[in-house]
């Protein structure tokens, strides 16, 4: 950061307006013509497929001049003979572009690179340039090709996909013409029997019926192919959103069936990771230790290779990867019952984790279990996995999904990862697989659950953001801490929603139990687009932009078309993640004060801040939804802000609303028509917690203490979906941040120097 941070003024005439600063909706719209566009990188993409150096650069490619000599005729080349074709063929060989070939190291260590960052920044490229030897503009080539390459293997993916759902609709369109034919009289087209008539026309109905669910299939890889061509991140796979929604098939590249892997086979994996995963959540000491510092367990993972069969191939791969194993136990507001039925069903799944799963898919069905609670149930699923700041890369991972009862009150959710299945995805896109990991469910009575969460991950080595290296290497981010803490705080908001005896103190301004479930439901969905906003998922593509400040400020900007939750036209999101000398909660008390607001929103104009609604949605006061209405000098501006907050992350979400929509969603009408643009932070505390989580000799020790804050703002630039994302935009969208982030500095006093 600079130690010359922005003048907090600087803006203050630019955001005068304060119904128009802090709806956010026409700041920019002035500057929507012709420009920098924040999506598009420098350079243009390779056109070719292959890995090589593109032929335009001086520094890869050479040109022997012509030496042009006396015009000659045909008979003085016949009378030259073979001297003639000599020079010839010496001329073309100068003329011939020498092209520079990596080598295998070269080419491994930015392969290794590209898995991490497929857009790596400037510094990234003119490290790896030094390390490799190799040109700065060698290494922006080279990644500029293997994009392309990507793409068109994609591409031709895709294209096959259309190919074989377009056959399949031939054939049923050709067998129902032919049954038709069958049933009817060739001279007068009545059917030939009564019997034959009813036969064909249930045969006519099911294919009808089949004919219509592939013309939807169909019609759904059409839009997926139309969203991928449209700006779609071609090195990762993706499933539609009609998929992700629906939870049916994903049309994921890769997809053949099972694998080849014999349904046998995969019951007995399954079998074998539930064995695993219940040791692994009842076995203490030596095979889990509990540290004096943190009072968290760390596996021995000595003594874990010794009690469980691991075979030698895992046991190289370990050597090439990073290992983190977790456990933590918890009890949670939820029954059995319910509880499973989450797990198993891909759309609450991830609305039960939405902070963590950017994307979700069942790919395929196994076995479906039996009764309420799915005992013996088999998906194959996949998920990508995020943190709430888009400096550390997803993970993607494929994986089956078992529930199994071990007793009359103790279930099993175990998750594994299958080689088989690795194989046929392309590597590229694999960066992490699960050994056995996921829960075991004991029923505690009156709706209540005990939950012991083991994950035990197995990831590639990369590169990660040095803000939270510590905090991903000790298995934090992703760890069994993580997930326990996320359930416990979603199963207490659902209590919450359904309660009726919430006290008058946790629940003010709102006179219904309607209005009460529709305003938590707004800001229930405010706050899941603005995780989907803040991550980094491959359906965003991220890019630094130009600061003076030297801000780590990063850009990504999307289209709305038909969401009537949010605006529709272009709008911008700018994030940046910083490390303040603050303790995780007198950060989150100092942002989610409605006293202290004008101390660090610009928005607000100064004005006075007053909190009209206030709605619990925890035992924890730091979870609830408010409404905040600012009275500046002109309009008052209604705020809906979300607080979340436990011991792992805390998140405050807010965005400037309409005040007579949201006068009827506070009567009780349905508030999902409501349009909202949040922006908002997310925190992280950063210490002595975060130290490893497996036992490990090259473990780093630090215990450097504070907070870990990413700050996001999205903005509309324009109500036009063809307009252009210009610098002027993005120049203002950064001032904002900026000058807030230093007023948030200035208000902690924890300034830079």
């Amino acid at each position: 950061m600079s130690s010359n941070p922005p003048n907090p003024n600087s803006t203050k005439d630019f955001f005068a307006s304060p119904a128009l600063s802090l709806s956010l909706a026409g700041i920019f719209r002035h500057g929507t013509g012709s420009g920098a566009n924040a999506d598009v990188e420098e350079g243009e993409e390779g056109s070719g497929g292959g890995g090589g150096v593109r032929a335009g650069s001086k520094d890869t490619v050479e040109i022997s001049s012509e030496n042009s000599g006396p015009a000659r005729s045909p008979s003085d080349e016949d009378s030259d003979g073979a001297g003639d074709q000599d020079d010839d063929n010496k001329n073309k060989k100068k003329k011939r572009k020498k092209y520079h070939r990596h080598t295998a190291e070269q080419i491994r260590e930015m392969e290794a690179l590209f898995k991490e960052s497929p857009h790596p920044d400037e510094k990234q490229r003119q490290e790896l340039s030094k390390q490799l030897g190799l040109h700065p503009r060698q290494v922006k080539f080279w990644f500029q090709n293997r994009r392309t390459q990507i793409k068109a293997i994609q591409e031709r993916h895709e294209n096959s996909l259309l190919k074989t759902e377009m056959d399949k609709l031939r054939d049923e369109n050709k067998a129902l013409r032919e049954a038709a034919n069958k049933a009817s009289c060739s001279n007068c087209g009545t059917a030939t029997s009564s019997h034959d008539a009813a036969a064909v026309t249930s045969e006519e109905q099911q294919l009808r019926i089949e004919n219509a669910r592939l013309k939807t299939e169909n019609e759904k890889l059409r839009a997926y192919m139309g969203k991928y061509t449209s700006g779609t991140s071609p090195t990762t796979s993706s499933c539609s959103a009609e998929t992700d929604q629906t939870g049916k098939r994903c049309s994921l590249d890769f997809y053949s069936g099972k694998f080849g892997i014999e349904k046998s086979r995969i019951v007995e994996i399954v079998n074998q990771a539930t064995e695993e995963l219940r040791r692994m959540a009842t076995v203490g000491e030596p095979l889990w230790v509990r540290s004096f510092e943190t009072g968290r367990e760390i596996l021995n993972y000595d003594e874990y290779l010794k009690d469980f069969s691991v075979g030698q191939s895992t046991k190289e791969q370990t050597k090439r990867s990073s290992v983190e194993a977790s456990r933590e136990t918890g009890v949670v507001f939820m029954d059995p019952t319910t509880l499973i039925q989450s797990f198993m069903d891909v759309n609450q799944w991830q609305e039960l984790f939405s902070c963590m799963i950017s994307k979700a898919a069942t790919i395929d069905v196994i076995s479906s279990g039996d009764g309420a609670s799915k005992d013996g149930i088999i998906q194959l699923m996949f998920a990508e996995m995020q943190m709430l700041t888009p400096v550390v890369a997803t993970r993607e991972v494929y994986f089956f999904r078992h529930c199994k009862q071990l007793s009359t009150d103790q279930w099993a959710i175990v998750d594994v990862s299958v080689d088989n299945v690795e194989k046929n995805i392309d590597e590229s896109l694999l960066k992490c697989r699960k050994r056995p990991s996921g829960c075991i469910i004991e029923d505690k009575s009156n709706g209540h659950c005990k939950v012991i969460w083991v994950e035990h991950l197995e990831c590639q080595k990369g590169l990660i953001h040095t803000l939270y290296r510590t905090f991903v290497q000790s298995g934090m981010a992703f760890g069994a801490r993580h997930w326990i803490k996320t359930l416990q705080l979603q199963c207490e908001r659902l209590v919450f929603f359904m309660a009726t005896n919430v006290p008058t103190k946790d629940s003010t301004g709102v006179a219904t139990l309607a209005g009460r479930k529709s305003i938590l439901n707004l800001a229930q969905r405010m706050t899941r687009s603005f995780y989907r906003a803040l991550g980094a998922s491959s359906s965003h593509t991220w890019s630094k932009a130009p600061v003076k400040t030297g801000d780590d400020i990063r850009i990504a900007s999307r289209k709305n078309l038909n969401d009537p939750g949010e605006p529709l036209g272009v709008i911008l999101c700018a994030v940046t993640s910083v490390w303040l000398p603050v303790s995780h909660q007198v950060l989150f008390d100092f942002l989610r004060d409605e006293t202290r607001r004008t101390e660090w929103d610009i928005m607000s104009n100064g004005g006075p801040v007053q909190t009209i609604v206030n709605l619990a949605k925890g035992q924890d006061r730091g979870n609830a939804v408010t409404i905040q209405e600012i009275k500046p000098k002109e309009d008052s501006v209604w705020i809906l802000q979300d607080s979340c907050t436990n011991v792992y992350e805390s998140t405050i979400v807010y965005a400037p609303v309409d005040i007579s929509g949201m006068q009827s969603a506070i009567t009780g009408c349905d508030s999902s028509n409501v349009s909202v643009m949040p922006s908002g932070f997310a925190i992280l505390p950063e210490g002595i917690e975060s130290r490893p989580l497996v036992i490990s000799s090259r473990a780093e020790d630090k215990s450097t203490g504070g907070s870990l804050l990413t700050i996001a703002f999205q903005v509309l630039i324009s109500e036009s979906p063809t307009a252009k994302v210009n610098m002027e935009s993005i120049e203002s969208v950064n001032s904002l941040i900026s000058c807030t982030l230093h007023n948030i500095k200035t208000g902690l006093r924890c300034e830079d120097g």
